[in-house]
């Protein structure tokens, strides 16, 4: 549709390009599909016009982007990844983006390679928001094998800024699953990451080596992906894995570092999982040692640690070691629209906290909406919900407040019963 003389006034400057506000966001994501909105639709509000005009505005924000990726400016160019990145997040781009796919992996490889730090960030998470919008198939695989280099690149250089080594770390994790059509490739990925999380193993005397705090938290990256990679290895390879790594990963629970512990943690817990589910009656030999070393962190009293640190640390390996000795899993439900699903595994944790840690607040969004997201979670396709549907599963605000306060209630009176209550006796 030709814009109007009106809109044209903008000119071809877009100058410093700001991301997505929570309004536009909002705006943005009603008039694109009424069905999975939780307001009132622009189409209710200005009629068909105001939906086309909407829409009209939007994909004229995201061509400035896509223009403002080249910009001299570092700091247009950074506010323009950080508007795609937004705008992928929070709605279902397949048409817009997939016509112009080459356009925006040319401007990720460009920003990743010539962009500093906090760039290269933004950049790496776009990649991955661009293959969740585009899904499997030829044209992520397309994308990936232009990026692939790129990555492993940084990862590998030592040289290179730590912030963007941190991000590749966990973009390309994602991207592999997502995109990567080779399982043999796959195995040559996670390799990458074992170079380098397996850096921060406990030495033999127990003494662990000294690493900075970002080294770790590149290292703990490392291996959130290599985890992540772990569930789509075939049965042989898995075999490979936990003959290979599992006598050795409870090293990395020695780690100062305590989202490390907890990393390590979750992938031990992983792998028994996936172990059990190839030979329901595996067995480790190091169990007895390993569910000591688990008990100690789930009881961890030691004083020189950060309460919020050992508060944190306690409830995960408390799950982490029922799944080690029993198999058990605590489940959690999440709730999205009139849907719900079970996070009923440590592979479906795993899985959906890697695509959430990208998606963010719009992950719901795009349980309802994303196909392919929908497939991987086995959720079948898109359920189509009309506006006054969603009005009336509305709870008012005063019925909200009303039930968080009751609840607020309930759970105080619950925490009573454990807490020490000192009673004043006064002097004797």
């Amino acid at each position: 549709m030709p814009r109007t003389k009106k809109k044209n006034n903008r000119g071809g400057q877009h100058g410093t390009v700001q991301p997505f506000s929570d309004e536009d966001v909002s705006i943005e994501t009603l008039s694109h599909c009424s069905s999975f909105s939780d307001g009132t639709s622009v189409a209710d509000e200005g009629g068909e016009a105001g939906e086309d005009t909407a829409q009209e505005d939007f994909q004229y924000k995201l061509k400035g982007f896509i223009d403002s990726t080249v910009d001299k400016s570092a700091k247009t160019r950074q506010g323009a990844l950080d508007g795609l990145k937004t705008a992928m997040a929070t709605r279902i781009l397949y048409e817009f983006i997939s016509e112009r796919r080459m356009t925006i992996t040319d401007s990720i490889e460009r920003c990743l390679k010539k962009g500093k730090g906090e760039e290269q960030r933004a950049a790496a998470s776009l990649a991955c928001l661009l293959c969740i919008q585009l899904g499997s198939g030829i044209e992520s695989e397309e994308v990936f094998k232009t990026l692939k280099p790129i990555f492993k690149n940084i990862l590998a250089d030592g040289s290179a800024n730590i912030q963007a080594r941190q991000a590749v770390a966990t973009s390309l994790g994602l991207c592999t699953l997502v995109a990567e059509d080779d399982i043999f490739d796959v195995h040559a990925t996670m390799e990458c990451f074992e170079n380098l999380f397996t850096r921060s193993y406990a030495k033999a005397d127990g003494t662990c080596s000294s690493i900075s705090p970002q080294m770790s938290q590149l290292h703990t990256n490392a291996l959130l992906s290599w985890a992540l990679l772990l569930t789509i290895c075939t049965s042989n390879q898995l075999k490979d894995i936990l003959h290979k790594h599992l006598p050795k990963l409870h090293r990395l629970l020695e780690c100062d570092d305590v989202n490390m512990r907890i990393a390590a943690g979750e992938t031990i817990a992983l792998l028994f999982e996936l172990a059990r589910d190839m030979d329901a009656e595996f067995e480790f030999d190091g169990i007895d040692e390993l569910c000591d070393k688990l008990n100690g962190l789930a009881t961890d009293c030691n004083k020189h640690r950060a309460k919020t640190d050992k508060r944190k640390q306690r409830s995960v390996f408390r799950d982490v070691l029922k799944a080690v000795e029993e198999g058990d899993f605590q489940c959690e439900t999440i709730r999205f629209g009139t849907e719900r699903m079970v996070i009923d595994g440590w592979v479906r944790k795993r899985t959906y906290d890697a695509f959430r840690e990208f998606v963010g607040s719009g992950m719901n969004y795009h349980l309802q909406a994303n196909e392919f997201l929908r497939d991987v979670f086995e959720l079948g396709p898109p359920i189509l919900v009309d506006s006054a549907t969603m009005k009336a599963m509305k709870i008012s605000r005063f019925e909200r407040h009303l039930h968080n306060a009751a609840a607020f209630k309930a759970r105080t009176k619950a925490r009573s019963k454990f807490r020490d209550k000192r009673v004043d006796v006064g002097e004797f």
